[in-house]
């Protein structure tokens, strides 16, 4: 059986555990170091309070990122693809009957640090959302055009660097929306806390709208 069509066909089976308990499930994509992991703890510390969030944490080894995840207050499971290079829908599906995710949460799954395999895999994820820092150049939407063409929104993260590297904002939001003319932006420094507010109201809206 095609690889492609029977990942598909499991991430419609993930689709409706979602939509069944009302869980918003948000796939986060980007190439190794471009700080998801500390945008997912500082929005842990911020949301616990007042949301259930739950985390499936993707890394071809060691259980770092699921260990810092849950000190930032949320449960997390770690999956570990050795030489494989995404997550997929089976996967998935297999660490959703190892952690219950409650009713109406809030799912993070982060993804393996790669801009191309991740792309072609669908989770069953409500929203696909790539992050890229401004450490790595400003050429990202034209060396991976399938992953922006597939994401809903694109957060730029560490523009507090902005001014000691050569990239370009306008750049990357020009040659993104070629691609996707729909790709929504969010400009971050997940260390300074600039754009985390406004990540978090674009988060309450895609809640808002689950709830609806």
């Amino acid at each position: 059986m095609d690889i492609l069509s029977e990942n598909n066909r499991l991430a419609e089976r993930n689709r409706g555990y979602f939509e069944a308990k009302q869980v918003l499930a948000l796939n986060l994509v980007s190439s190794p170091g471009s700080g998801k992991t500390t945008i997912l703890e500082k929005t842990i510390l911020s949301m616990v309070a007042t949301h259930k969030i739950f985390v499936i944490e993707g890394d071809q080894q060691t259980a770092r990122d699921a260990e810092r995840i849950e000190k930032s207050g949320a449960p997390a499971i770690q999956i570990n693809t050795g030489s494989g290079c995404h997550l997929d829908a089976r996967m998935i599906h297999q660490a959703l009957q190892k952690m219950e995710v409650a009713s109406k949460a809030i799912l993070f799954i982060e993804n393996v640090g790669n801009l191309v395999c991740p792309a072609m895999f669908d989770l069953g994820e409500e929203k696909r959302v790539v992050v890229i820092s401004v450490t790595e150049g400003d050429d990202k939407p034209l060396k991976y055009p399938y992953m922006f063409q597939t994401s809903n929104l694109c957060i730029i993260n560490k523009i507090d660097l902005l001014p000691y590297v050569d990239f370009s904002v306008e750049t990357v939001q020009n040659n993104a929306r070629q691609l996707n003319p729909s790709l929504e932006f969010i400009l971050m420094s997940a260390r300074t806390g600039e754009g985390m507010e406004e990540w978090y109201k674009w988060l309450g809206e895609k809640i808002v709208t689950r709830d609806a």
